[in-house]
């Protein structure tokens, strides 16, 4: 009875101890996968927006709407995900939306990976940092490739009513001269955990 006793007492340790341990550490594939449903529906939203802009008074018009609706979609997922969801660039359009410190290492690393021929669709570094609070958190960051419509705002050879509309909006405007595919900025997602 008493090897019973301290057989059932070991395995409850163990089974304790396991359960602490996959306590602590964090389901990154959960975590990934999460991030990446949350980006795809604020893409969406954002890309829908913009689509029917283009369609009902071209660049101009997608300039004004995504200057006027890309910050309340993002706080739309952010409220409905619990996360903190956002967008930022190596080129900035519009200064509020400057990376930190974490964005920036991984933004160079991703310009580094493109230049040796990764595509930026492919771009994405998630992992498990310290918190300001002291605590820990998730971060995801993923690579925004331009498309071909994009190019109508952010290529080389804009249409002066769309480089006028920029300079107004956005007079530090960075956000120029890319090309199809090239890595134009990221979205950033945290939790904490």
């Amino acid at each position: 009875m008493k090897t019973i006793s301290l057989a059932l007492a070991a395995c409850a340790l163990s089974f304790t101890a396991a359960s602490t341990a996959s306590a602590a550490e964090p389901d990154m594939a959960a975590l990934k996968g999460e991030a990446a449903g949350i980006i795809k529906a604020f893409a969406g939203s954002l890309q829908g927006e913009l689509k029917a802009a283009m369609q009902r008074g071209g660049p101009v018009e997608a300039i004004q709407v995504c200057s006027a609706k890309a910050v309340p979609l993002a706080e739309q997922a952010a409220a409905e995900s619990g996360w903190s969801v956002g967008r930022t660039s190596h080129k900035l359009r519009n200064p509020k939306n400057a990376p930190d410190a974490f964005e920036q290492q991984v933004m160079a690393d991703f310009l580094d990976r493109q230049a040796k021929g990764e595509k930026a669709e492919d771009l994405v570094a998630a992992t498990v940092v310290d918190a300001p609070d002291g605590g820990k958190e998730f971060r995801l960051v993923k690579a925004i490739p331009t498309g071909e419509p994009c190019l109508a705002c952010h290529g080389s050879s804009l249409k002066p009513e769309v480089a006028a509309e920029l300079d107004t909006l956005y007079p530090k405007d960075e956000a120029r001269g890319f090309s199809a595919g090239e890595m134009r900025g990221v979205f950033t997602l945290s939790r904490k955990l």
